[in-house]
């Protein structure tokens, strides 16, 4: 455990960049061998989605200085959950306690997200996706992305967790994130065994259905625990999932970047 603590405590960046792009690749082949859709211009969806992250980067470089400050402040002063209510020593129940708790800041970050209207605007240019492939991980409004670091920054806070503990989860839930938007379909035998537990991508297509109840319907991020206990846990056979948002099918206004950017701005839409 020492070995890994140390190796996450000094290879941060690498770490991180090498787990999305082996995840990235495997997931990108994994849909062009058994993809749940085939007929759609894979490329050019790609290159529209990928574009975020041209916006999202240096967002993410100025947050990433306030992420590092708040871990030395609160590791500092001993401050947060773990070390002044749990009081924990073993670091394999330090990880999992982060885990846990920053899993189900995520859950409560997402339904937010949902249930307020004008986050909603942000959250839903994710969502507009009509093909929900590996690129609609990229598919990240700038303003969601500042709102949902924010909201970690403020979970990271309140556990005061290790960095090296925040890492390992980080690792984790790039592959989970990752592999749960891949356009493949989990046989539903596996499925319902994996899904006990963990997000698959069977689950978050379900999620991206383009009407309620299901649009609003398992917000987890690596665990399902939230869903069942909270009652939003949903499933959908795949025949009858349609990607996208009801009040917003059109293609003609989702279908470049800049429409994409303007979506959280406009009139609110309440859902059919």
């Amino acid at each position: 455990m020492y070995r890994l603590i140390n190796f996450l405590n000094h290879s941060s960046s690498a770490t991180q960049v090498i787990t999305f792009s082996i995840t990235l690749v495997l997931c990108w082949n994994i849909e062009n061998i058994a993809g749940l859709t085939m007929d759609y211009l894979k490329w050019k969806h790609s290159f529209l989605n990928v574009k975020f992250t041209f916006t999202n980067i240096p967002l993410q470089f100025v947050l990433g200085i306030f992420f590092t400050k708040t871990i030395l402040w609160t590791y500092g002063h001993h401050f947060g959950i773990i070390y002044n209510f749990l009081f924990l020593k073993n670091n394999f129940m330090v990880f999992l306690t982060t885990f846990v708790l920053l899993d189900f800041g995520e859950y409560l970050y997402h339904v937010i997200m949902h249930k307020t209207k004008r986050l909603w605007m942000f959250h839903m240019v994710h969502h507009s996706d009509r093909t929900v492939d590996v690129s609609t991980t990229f598919r990240e409004h700038p303003g969601e992305n500042l709102i949902r670091n924010s909201f970690t920054l403020l979970w990271i806070f309140l556990i005061g967790a290790p960095f090296w503990a925040l890492l390992l989860r980080q690792v984790i839930q790039i592959i989970s994130n990752i592999f749960s938007h891949v356009n493949y379909r989990i046989p539903d035998r596996v499925d319902s065994l994996i899904s006990w537990l963990f997000v698959t991508p069977n689950l978050h297509q379900v999620h991206h259905h383009f009407q309620q109840p299901y649009t609003d319907c398992n917000y987890g991020d690596v665990l399902t625990i939230w869903d069942r206990l909270f009652g939003t846990f949903c499933q959908l056979p795949s025949s009858e999932v349609v990607f996208g948002v009801d009040t917003c099918m059109e293609e003609k206004e989702t279908s470049t970047y800049l429409l994409l950017l303007k979506m959280p701005f406009g009139k609110y839409r309440k859902n059919k």
